[in-house]
């Protein structure tokens, strides 16, 4: 584990570390999540865009999904995953 420190000024802002920076791939403009669980922060970047996806999950040799599976698939995780939290 690695721990890194900033400082926050008087209007709430921080640097980050550069070590950090880089982990992240985050440049200027980024944006950042910072996600609250169980009382501790997670941070993450929200650098990329699902376009920056595209052709990266495609494999010929497997059949087309049409949207209605699709829905069908998303509906089954969100169940599955709110009935974990329960």
């Amino acid at each position: 584990m690695s721990v890194y420190y900033g400082t926050l000024t008087s209007k709430g802002q921080t640097t980050i570390p550069a070590e950090v920076r880089q982990m992240l791939n985050l440049k200027p403009g980024d944006r950042i999540r910072y996600i609250i669980r169980d009382g501790e922060i997670i941070v993450r970047a929200k650098n990329r865009q699902a376009s920056d996806l595209k052709g990266r999950f495609h494999d010929a040799d497997r059949e087309p999904v049409t949207l209605e599976d699709m829905k069908e698939a998303i509906g089954e995780a969100v169940a599955e995953h709110v009935a974990e939290r329960s």
